[in-house]
């Protein structure tokens, strides 16, 4: 297991997460919790870079983060909430990528199953 990167990271990429909900009118509360993140180092088969791969789980939602060594970020956070405009349809994640300084970011959405 790598060690966990820089908490000011962590607060940058879980807020970023978190305001990808409540762009939406939702709330997933205080999740997720940087520190509550397990990482490990992965080699990229292609470029051969070595990039740092964060995991939430264990919880009521599970979400990824990679780290990559130019600094980018690509995290993405489940929600599994209602869409509050949209019926018939969920928001099955967040995502979030970029640089920490300007991480852009959407929802994933998913329609209920028939």
């Amino acid at each position: 297991m790598a060690a966990l990167p820089d908490p000011a990271l962590g607060d940058i990429v879980c807020a970023a997460l978190r305001r990808q909900v409540e762009k939406l009118g939702l709330s997933i509360g205080d999740e997720p919790v940087w520190a509550q993140a397990t990482f490990v180092e992965t080699v990229d088969p292609y470029s051969q870079e070595i990039n740092l791969i964060g995991t939430w789980r264990g919880q009521a939602r599970y979400g990824t983060v990679t780290i990559f060594p130019d600094r980018r970020i690509f995290a993405e956070y489940q929600v599994l909430l209602p869409h509050p405009a949209k019926e018939g349809s969920y928001v099955e994640a967040v995502q979030v990528w970029g640089l920490p300084e300007k991480l852009r970011g959407d929802a994933v959405l998913a329609e209920f199953s028939r």
